[in-house]
């Protein structure tokens, strides 16, 4: 070997050498901001039980105070009640304590509504924004666009309160990004931040949504004004109505295509648009059983409410219960189809379609007569659900780019997480803004790429109902 081949050969062995340690550096720093994001999002768990708990101490101060048995006390032994009284007064207003803590009952929200008007904020809020602001951290780790300065700025503005300013960031980034390229920014946090801005405005109606939100529970009011749940279900009061109808010429050509395959699946939704079709479809198993496939769409954004059940307010409802004029419209489809009870079933659904799939699972009657063996979301906001059959197979699919699956509360930003039953597969993929990130063909798009193992894994889940088609039938679902 010459010398001017050894040196060569050192310094190829050199740049090997600087490439083996850069890149070693590298995935150091990935698993240390993994590391610290986990970091952050467990501080947030201690922070929100240790916010929830000082609030629950308030509420029952709050009702020993207005107890009827305190004041038979009190008359029995005014001396010791008064220093009861001064000695929870003290605790329940002391800045350094608990701070203006009292809620719960008649007395407790009045005194609670007046010190939201009056921005007197007890500790169980200030330990609240501080655990959603790490969880915003911990976002911001794993999505760098939350990062961006201006993002940062909206953020760091909503943690803090200042609405001016939340409203001056909020105009910079779709100024500089579109409205739909900053809702998809967002998105990871978009709970929390609504959550935040229900807990630190004057509006006291609004933040029991911001409590449950934090505790990882079932939001039962809307995150701007507080509606409550019966109040929205007054505004989507149908029974529900399924009748047939025949597939038109480009649904008939997607249908003669399709299979026992998720993005068939999904191109079937697609083709079925949001303006009230659903389909069920009849399979003959190659096991010989015969089975069915219930296909429910998604939500129409034309207007806040229509004849049909894929309506805005019909969304809402959904979120927040799970008796809805779209569920009774699906089983109304299933009578009418002359299902047999004890039949296999497997629903798939997208966006509102799939919370219609999770809140038919969640009803006992309905899964008591028919044996729902697996539900399928895409892009459905569904983790706060339970089903009422354990035995169902649950699979939701995510793309971590679309807003609408993390209006459940549970983004990547959340600390609760889904039973261990349950299949998630979520991504991230080029199709960045919303909407597009949450149409179905986008959803249908990567899975068919061939990029993610996504979609071989679901067709092996849902095997049992590989088959020949024996039938496809359109209902046309209205309210009533």
């Amino acid at each position: 070997m010459t010398a001017r081949t050894a040196d060569a050969a050192e310094t190829a062995d050199a740049i090997d050498a600087v490439g083996v340690r850069t890149s070693a550096r590298q995935e150091q720093s990935a698993q240390q901001a993994q590391t610290d994001a986990e970091l952050l999002l467990a501080t947030s768990v201690l922070l929100a039980d240790a916010a929830l708990a000082a609030r629950r101490t308030g509420a029952g101060l709050t009702a020993a105070g207005a107890s009827w048995r305190v004041g038979l006390q009190a008359l029995r032994r005014p001396a010791w009640a008064l220093g009861t009284a001064l000695s929870a007064a003290r605790a329940m207003s002391n800045p350094a304590g608990l701070g203006l803590a009292a809620n719960g009952g008649l007395v407790g929200e009045t005194v609670r509504s007046l010190g939201a008007v009056a921005r007197r904020r007890p500790a169980c809020v200030a330990m609240a924004v501080d655990a959603f602001a790490l969880r915003i951290e911990a976002a911001a780790r794993e999505h760098p666009n939350l990062a961006a300065p201006l993002a940062k700025r909206l953020t760091d503005a909503v943690v803090a309160g200042r609405r001016i300013e939340v409203v001056r960031a909020a105009r910079e980034l779709v100024n500089l990004l579109g409205v739909t390229r900053t809702l998809t920014t967002v998105s990871p946090v978009i709970m929390e931040l609504l959550a935040l801005a229900g807990l630190l405005d004057e509006n006291p109606t609004n933040d029991s949504f911001a409590w449950v939100t934090l505790a990882g529970g079932v939001p039962t009011t809307d995150p701007l004004f507080g509606l409550p749940a019966a109040l929205i279900r007054h505004l989507n009061p149908g029974p529900g109505r399924a009748e047939r109808t025949e597939a038109d010429a480009m649904l008939t050509r997607v249908l003669a295509r399709s299979g026992n395959d998720i993005v068939r699946y999904i191109d079937d939704i697609s083709a079925l648009g949001n303006h009230g079709l659903a389909l069920l479809r009849r399979v003959a198993c190659a096991d010989g059983t015969t089975r069915h496939v219930l296909l429910l769409p998604g939500t129409s954004f034309g207007r806040l409410s229509n004849s049909t059940p894929q309506d805005l307010v019909g969304a809402f409802d959904a979120l927040l219960r799970t008796d809805t004029t779209y569920s009774r419209s699906a089983k109304q489809m299933l009578l009418r189809a002359g299902v047999p009870e004890g039949a296999e079933l497997m629903i798939v659904g997208h966006s509102l379609g799939g919370i219609t799939a999770m809140n038919l699972a969640c009803d006992v009657d309905f899964v008591s007569t028919y044996r729902l063996t697996h539900v399928i979301t895409v892009g459905s906001p569904i983790d706060t659900k339970r089903p009422a059959d354990p035995t169902v197979q649950v699979i939701s699919l995510v793309n971590e780019h679309d807003v609408i699956p993390g209006l459940d509360g549970r983004g990547p930003a959340c600390a609760n997480d889904i039973p261990d039953s349950w299949i998630e597969l979520s991504w991230l993929d080029e199709t960045c803004d919303y909407p597009l990130s949450h149409a179905p063909q986008s959803y249908a798009g990567t899975l068919r790429g061939g990029d993610l193992p996504h979609r071989a894994r679901v067709n092996e889940l849902i095997t049992l109902y590989d088959g020949e088609i024996v039938d496809n039938q359109p209902y046309l679902l209205r309210d009533k």
